[in-house]
């Protein structure tokens, strides 16, 4: 609820320090003493306009600082101040500031906390509800209406919504699968073309590092080749090393007997006869197991640019290639087993729509029999209220499917007829600003249990009537005040004498000086104020004593 207000340089107001309590507040004075200066104050730390106009005269900058203090945060406002990372321990009051400078641009406050002027107007709703005579929210505003009915029949939205989302996820799940076989189905020929390449030639792991490095075996033995080819000129023929060594050893062994020097030099060049002959034989070997089939090399490097051309078409490596044909193969599988598995998916799409409506169309006779509850309600507390011949019904339709949604499919506005024969149209279509206000505090007797805002503020809502039903009026708001924060800004003595508390707003002049000033009355102050309000300008006696029948009276 709304616990202080302090007010700076605000048109007529100068500098005032207001506090609230719970129950029924209520404020009076003499018209044009600036009673909508202070609504209007109010609505500026709430995230209305910030007009010029509003800065004092002669003062550089307005502000405006309100105090709210909550037994338990309500979850809109929690959820804003997390959504602004605007921290707030729990018990503590939430304060919000507004500042207005003389020459344009205004800058806001949460616990000291900048913040922009959206976070106040997102707060506004929750913080304090005002019906004045030109109010366009509340209440009076269709979007709500749905979920004040909910709450007033206690109707099992949480499973509807849960339906909603189960059938959103079904729905979302066959969109999903029936894109993905179109998509399939329009690519099932280029699916077939690929993979009949890649089953062409089978690619197998590991293959592209063998066959580049048997490659590169054939490669160095070409070269290899053709200096073994070298070396074989050196070793073949009559005049190669291994021949003469060969004479050589003849000649000796023909002479060595003669020598025992001989000999042993006969034996050592035999020894290389046979060590050259050794090496000529590993020499042809060599040349031989270098030989390899050109044939095999072309078939090689043809095998590694098909591997390597469908890698790079596939946007792979070689070796995943096996891989992108196990996925080509699922996806042809998947295309076969596509129409079995959508069959499915319809089935679970119509069963969890099935169950969805069947949920809805429960919550809707919830909300059509709760409505004509709601209507009753309304209708005990319009005669009092001197709008016997009004009527208000609660319009509860079926939308069309493509505005379902985990609300239900219901649309929910409430209506009201002001005469007899008249058609039923929207509250603020219709009825004046008066009847208007009547028909709110109806409405809002009616929901009482309903909850709303943490304070909630009626601006003039006696206007235009008196005796019995301005009794009424008083009557039914110290009701809606009971266990929360009700202000009242009223002309009705009626009214004023119901109130807990008394404000009294007062306009004085000194000079070319006019200020506005608010002041808590006590029992004294009210019953002269209650007087004055019977009286008019001069107060007697008569109007005192029937100021304290009606201060006794409450």
């Amino acid at each position: 609820m709304l616990t202080s207000l302090a007010i700076r340089n605000i048109v007529l107001i100068e500098s005032l320090d207001l506090a609230f309590g719970p129950g029924l507040g209520v404020l009076t004075g003499e018209t044009g003493a600036g009673k909508s200066i202070l609504l209007d104050a109010l609505g500026l730390v709430l995230g209305a306009r910030a007009e010029t106009a509003l800065v004092r005269s002669g003062e550089d900058q307005a502000s405006v600082t309100a105090t709210f203090e909550f037994a338990d945060m309500p979850p809109a406002i929690a959820d804003a101040l997390e959504d602004a990372e605007v921290d707030l321990e729990p018990g503590e009051p939430l304060i919000a500031r507004r500042r207005v400078k003389a020459d344009g641009g205004s800058k806001a406050w949460v616990n000291d906390q900048p913040v922009g002027v959206a976070l106040l107007r997102s707060l506004a709703g929750a913080l304090v509800e005002l019906h004045g005579q030109h109010d366009d929210r509340g209440l009076v505003n269709p979007r709500g209406h749905r979920a004040l009915l909910d709450r007033f029949a206690d109707a099992e939205v949480a499973k509807v919504t849960a339906a909603w989302e189960a059938w959103r996820a079904t729905r979302e799940a066959l969109d999903g699968a029936r894109a993905d076989i179109e998509q399939a189905k329009a690519d099932q020929e280029l699916l077939l073309a690929h993979l009949a390449e890649l089953t062409a030639i089978e690619p197998v792991v590991g293959e592209e590092q063998e066959l580049a490095g048997a490659r590169s075996d054939m490669q160095k033995g070409e070269k290899l080749q053709g200096d073994l080819e070298e070396l074989r000129l050196v070793w073949d023929g009559s005049e190669s090393p291994l021949a003469r060594l060969r004479s050589a050893a003849r000649k000796l062994d023909r002479i060595a007997p003669e020598h025992t020097l001989l000999a042993e030099a006969l034996a050592s060049l035999d020894r290389a006869v046979i060590e050259a002959g050794e090496a000529e034989e590993k020499l042809e070997a060599a040349a031989e197991a270098l030989t390899h089939d050109p044939l095999e090399l072309d078939r090689i490097e043809t095998r590694l640019f098909e591997l390597r051309a469908l890698a790079r078409k596939h946007s792979a490596q070689v070796d995943d290639l096996p891989e992108v044909m196990r996925s080509l193969r699922a996806k042809l599988d998947a295309i076969e087993q596509g129409d079995a598995d959508l069959a499915d998916l319809v089935k679970a799409e119509e069963a969890a729509g099935e169950a969805y409506r069947k949920a809805a169309l429960k919550l809707h006779d919830q909300r059509v029999k709760a409505g004509a509850k709601l209507d009753k309600a309304v209708a005990g507390e319009l005669a009092p209220l001197k709008l016997d011949a009004a009527r208000f019904r609660t319009d509860v339709r079926e939308l069309p499917e493509e505005r379902w949604g985990a609300h239900g499919m219901d649309g929910v506005e409430f209506l009201i007829a002001t005469n007899p024969g008249a058609d039923f149209a929207p509250l603020n279509k219709i009825a004046s600003g008066g009847e208007l206000s009547r028909f709110i505090l109806a409405l809002k007797v009616a929901l009482a249990e309903q909850g709303g805002a943490a304070t909630v503020i009626f601006d003039e809502i006696d206007r235009g009537v008196g005796g019995a039903v301005a009794s009424a009026i008083g009557e039914r708001l110290a009701r809606l005040a009971e266990g929360g924060q009700l202000l009242a800004v009223t002309h009705s003595p009626q009214v004023a004498a119901r109130g807990g508390t008394h404000y009294l707003i007062a306009k004085a002049s000194s000079g070319t000086v006019t200020k506005t000033s608010v002041a808590l009355l006590d029992e004294g102050g009210r019953q002269e104020e209650i007087a004055r309000m019977l009286s008019g300008a001069e107060v007697t006696p008569e109007a005192r004593a029937q100021a304290d029948r009606l201060l006794e009276g409450v």
